[in-house]
């Protein structure tokens, strides 16, 4: 595991957001596939815009935890909303638990039906054994959760790498057909969608909206930095990490985008892997991206919530009865979210999941989207 010690905390931070976007859903492909390809050439612009504007709302409310010192969503959401806390406080609890419930539960589903795809053994085993790891490295907290984040980052940057970069080399040809065919406004097998730009606009800024709850979780790794142009930073290393991640998945994908099997697929990376190079060796390799992606994206929301809950009780405690319970109310309060999720997953709602994407989107939308915005514009002047 990367020795946090010798990383550099803006570092770890944008590990963290990388591996909240960058779960089971991306590493399939499927994501990518939905709100961006499907809508033709404008994939290759409009991850621009939606990496920029989170990286811009993370900045924006990561600094104002820093300086106000919110180390979860609810201090944070009750500091930052002032009067209107009762309102927009309590919408975003809401809203948090949609997150919890769609993100966190496909994460399980996501890695389950991997792993029992690999191994064969029963599928609620599966979950079960992706359950335990988020349990674990949920229990011990942020600084675990973000050399966790690090870590994962790296295999999987790495493991995409090794995937994307011979294939993409190799079906160079099949990809510029693609674009080629794309610029004169075709759209992939499979698609519903004409390539007008307002459509693909629109699906951009709801992928955009459905992840920025996730910014809750973000919160509690504020708390060790030592000075606020690490947030800056942060945001930056956030900013390009993320757009090359999704920029080289879409510019692989789209040597399948008018194949005629993509249509039948639940999993476009793996069809892009089997028509490539080295399918024997890297189908295993995306499989495994898959399963990290899917811990990885389940442990970051699971630790939030937790952290959140730790520090509603410990808020009226002295220091001494803090440490003293601190690992057993963690343990619990892991323990209940790891189960909600892992009850959700078994349903196999993989569909409805999906359509809850968009719902969440309209419900942060709502719950943080607005509240940002507004203080953007008529706030007070932030303190320094």
């Amino acid at each position: 595991m990367i020795n946090k010690n010798k990383m550099p905390l803006a570092v770890g931070v944008a590990f963290v957001a990388f591996t909240t976007q960058f779960g089971g859903g991306f590493a399939s492909g499927a994501q990518i596939y939905q709100y961006f390809i499907n809508y033709g050439i404008w994939a290759l612009i409009l991850p621009f815009l939606t990496q920029f504007l989170l990286a811009f709302f993370f900045w924006y409310g990561l600094r104002y935890a820093y300086r106000n010192k919110c180390y979860d969503y609810r201090t944070f959401s009750d500091s930052f909303n002032g009067k209107s806390s009762i309102i927009f406080s309590n919408l975003y609890e809401i809203c948090y638990l949609i997150l919890i419930a769609t993100a966190t539960s496909a994460a399980f589903a996501t890695g389950g039906s991997t792993l029992n795809t690999l191994l064969g053994i029963p599928y609620w085993l599966c979950t079960l054994i992706v359950g335990a790891f988020i349990f674990v490295i949920a229990l011990y907290g942020t600084q675990i959760v973000r050399k966790c984040a690090a870590t994962l980052s790296v295999l999987i940057i790495i493991g995409l790498v090794i995937v994307l970069v011979p294939n993409i080399i190799v079906q160079w040809g099949t990809i510029s057909d693609s674009i080629g065919q794309m610029a004169a406004g075709a759209v992939p097998v499979g698609s519903k969608e004409t390539g007008a730009f307002g459509a693909a606009l629109w699906s951009a800024i709801l992928y955009f909206l459905f992840q920025l709850p996730s910014i809750g979780l973000m919160y509690q790794h504020t708390e060790p930095l030592t000075e606020e142009k690490q947030v800056t930073k942060a945001a930056i290393y956030m900013f390009i990490v993320n757009t090359a991640a999704m920029l080289l998945s879409i510019v692989g994908l789209l040597a399948i985008a008018f194949n005629a099997e993509l249509g039948n697929v639940s999993v476009p990376m793996l069809l892009f892997v089997q028509n490539g190079v080295g399918a024997s060796v890297l189908t295993p390799i995306i499989s495994i991206l898959i399963i990290l992606g899917s811990v990885s994206t389940g442990v970051n929301m699971i630790a939030g919530i937790v952290a959140r809950c730790v520090n509603g009780l410990e808020k009226n405690m002295d220091e001494e009865k803090k440490a003293s319970g601190h690992m057993v109310r963690s343990a619990v309060f892991s323990l209940i979210f790891t189960l909600i999720a892992f009850g959700i997953a078994q349903f196999g709602l993989m569909a409805v999941i999906k359509k809850g994407y968009a719902y969440l989107g309209y419900a942060g939308f709502i719950a943080v989207g607005i509240p940002f915005i507004v203080r953007m514009i008529f706030g007070r002047k932030e303190k320094a």
